[in-house]
């Protein structure tokens, strides 16, 4: 039978959990092979994979999950976790009285929704950040931190929920993430799928809500992430897999677009 968790209980070994302003922080780690049941939670929740792999069941729907991953499930989301290693993880419930107040101002939180890179993970890095280090002020960024995930998970709901890409565009995002690390251009895309550079651009930004290069930066930074996150390989060899021209370069660009340096990024998940 199908057990539903109250607010704050989780499977696994909890580390450290806090409440903040209305949402309950926890941080937990799982045992290698460890297989959680199908279940559900009482409130809201976001997941941020710090480290190891599991599969996730939601329905016929079978998730992959690696470290940074993130996904939000509102309340009573039946789900169940096949752990394949040592599992740690950072789970974010949102109280009623948010969820509430978010739909109010029409935010579409109704839904699992799965969070691929970019604000929303460096958001839940912050806030892992935030609930770790807890100093005099932490409560107040905790709270802004995480109404802005909430804001970032309404948008990105919406813009899925409203696309009806043309087939060439996946052709195109496909490249992209299999060529991220290697000097790209719009003729080459573009002649790649049969359309015009112009026109590649334009539907591109439309879809993606940025441009092909920013897109790349994104996909590099989020490489490098990874690999930070997962591995001790040096930072000048992580920047030029990631196709940065050196090291001070990716410095630059990592701390710009996460607001860490790739070596505070790093001691936040190989502690």
């Amino acid at each position: 039978m199908e057990q539903k968790l109250p607010a704050g209980h989780f499977y696994g070994k909890t580390l450290k959990a806090r409440e903040v302003a209305g949402f309950r922080l926890t941080e937990v780690k799982y045992s290698p092979d460890f297989k959680l049941p199908m279940h559900s939670h009482e409130l809201a929740k976001f997941c941020f994979v710090l480290s190891g792999n599991y599969t996730e069941t939601l329905g016929k729907r079978h998730r992959e999950r690696r470290p940074l991953a993130l996904a939000f499930q509102p309340p009573d989301t039946t789900h169940s976790e096949d752990h394949e290693g040592p599992g740690h993880h950072f789970l974010i419930e949102v109280e009623t009285r948010w969820m509430e107040h978010a739909r109010q101002c029409s935010a579409e939180l109704e839904t699992p929704v799965e969070l691929q890179g970019g604000t929303p993970v460096w958001l839940a890095t912050r806030l892992y950040n935030e609930f770790r280090v807890m100093d005099p002020v932490s409560q107040l960024a905790i709270e802004g931190l995480a109404l802005e995930l909430l804001a970032e998970t309404s948008r990105n709901s919406l813009e899925k929920s409203d696309r009806r890409p043309p087939r060439w565009l996946s052709d195109v995002t496909d490249m992209l993430h299999a060529q991220f690390s290697e000097q790209l251009s719009l003729r080459y895309l573009a002649e790649s799928v049969g359309v015009h550079t112009v026109h590649l651009a334009r539907v591109f930004r439309q879809f993606h809500q940025c441009t092909v290069g920013e897109y790349v930066r994104q996909l590099r930074i989020e490489f490098a992430s990874r690999q930070l996150s997962t591995s001790d390989t040096p930072l000048v060899e992580i920047a030029s897999a990631a196709g940065f021209s050196d090291q001070s370069h990716f410095s630059r660009t990592f701390k710009r677009h996460t607001g860490l340096l790739p070596t505070e990024f790093r001691h936040i998940f190989r502690r």
